[in-house]
């Protein structure tokens, strides 16, 4: 999963112009080298394509994931969120209202239990824009669906943060999620997953990269993991920026 991918775009909204940018990621995955028996059937690539908007209230953003194996397409996963400012124009630090929508479809495990999220951010950045942050504080509803899973009230507080250094050729951002779940092996745990990022920009347009996705408790029913321990799934990318 990833979230947004240019805190910098987040934040023009501040000084009332519309903004876009969107760009698209693969990833060669590396995990199931790693764990080669925890994580077997984990994916070979994923393919992202992020999208950013910027209006006069506030801004959009959507990703979506596309997991790749030896057999084709493993699953899709995409989240949607809309934020709504409090702020005056070019304040460093404010408020923002966050609405956001999960979900997705696997080839092993069916569908993702859709999930939905409503709460506050705080957005923030530096004087030239170089280092930005958000911070999301949330009520989130996973939804009933046909497998017989029930809905069910939890939460979830973001973190996501980017750093542009090196006279603007390379870029460290990601993001870290905390949510309560209840877990398709049984019981209630805390999961967590945060996804670092660190980019060497060649261009404006091309970067290339890594990803490393550090997870607990983050087992979907296509993996054999272990719901005890952390994994660390480090991937090869390349990334081109409309």
């Amino acid at each position: 999963m990833k979230k947004l991918f240019s805190l910098v775009m987040m934040m023009l909204p501040m000084m009332g112009s519309v903004c876009m940018a969107q760009n698209i990621q693969l990833h060669y995955d590396f995990g199931r080298h790693i764990y080669s028996d925890d994580e077997a059937g984990r994916q070979t690539a994923t393919a992202t394509f992020e999208h950013f908007r910027a209006d006069k209230l506030g801004s959009w953003f959507y990703f979506i994931d596309l997991d790749i194996d030896n057999k084709g397409m493993a699953g899709a996963y995409t989240e949607i969120s809309r934020e709504f400012n409090f702020y005056k124009p070019c304040d460093s630090g404010a408020f923002a209202a966050h609405v956001e929508y999960n979900g997705g479809l696997s080839r092993g495990a069916g569908s993702f239990q859709q999930a939905s999220l409503l709460g506050a951010a705080w957005n923030g950045h530096s004087a030239d824009f170089s280092k930005t942050y958000s911070i999301q504080a949330m009520y989130k509803q996973f939804f009933g669906d046909n497998t017989g899973r029930s809905g069910y009230a939890s939460f979830q507080i973001t973190g996501v943060w980017g750093l542009t250094f090196a006279s603007g050729k390379c870029t460290f951002s990601g993001f870290a999620d905390l949510w309560s779940e209840k877990a398709w092996w049984g019981g209630r745990h805390l999961v967590f997953l945060s996804e670092p990022q660190i980019w060497y920009n060649v261009t404006p347009h091309f970067s290339v990269g890594s990803e490393v996705e550090v997870s607990s408790n983050f087992i979907y029913s296509g993996q054999s993991g272990k719901n005890d321990k952390f994994y660390v799934n480090p991937t090869l990318a390349v990334k081109y920026n409309f």
